[in-house]
């Protein structure tokens, strides 16, 4: 807070001035700003590092995933092949081969909510709870909704 250099005479009081000084501020936003600009690529890309060598290092087993897939009509698959609901576990655990693998469980749309909840179930109490539910990728939206003529709320 500065004071006006006007000289005071008879009555005049010195009038304190309400100016901000914005130099220090913009020094101090511009050394943020460079600091952010040069920290923020190495935290996206992490740091390059020279790994060392091991000999009893194994590569990561290459194999493909086992997949559940639950179908519209109810029908359970391993892979390729149908296999009733009973003999979920047995199938999956003979295809782990007693690695410790995610199980990738694929639910059609239009299947029920409870056949995928029942195909879960199984798995877990099987003793397999590496479950991951599989999606595809979020399509982008459209401007318009289309809506079922035949749903209770449908206008014309």
């Amino acid at each position: 807070m500065g004071f006006s250099t006007r000289p005071a005479g008879r009555g005049h009081r010195p009038h304190a001035m309400a100016e901000i000084n914005v130099t220090p501020l913009v020094d101090v936003m511009l050394v943020l700003l460079i600091v952010f600009m040069i920290t923020a690529p190495m935290l996206a890309a992490g740091l390059r590092v020279d790994l060392p060598q091991a000999r009893s290092a194994a590569p990561l087993s290459p194999r493909e995933p086992v997949i559940v897939t639950v179908a519209r009509e109810g029908g359970v698959r391993v892979g390729v092949d149908d296999v009733p609901l009973e003999r979920l576990v047995d199938e999956v655990r003979r295809r782990l081969a007693g690695e410790d693998r995610v199980v990738h469980l694929r639910g059609d749309r239009g299947a029920s909510y409870g056949e995928v909840v029942a195909a879960i179930d199984r798995l877990a109490a099987g003793g397999v709870v590496r479950i991951a539910l599989m999606a595809n990728a979020r399509e982008p939206a459209t401007s318009a909704t289309p809506v079922d003529p035949a749903s209770p709320g449908a206008t014309r």
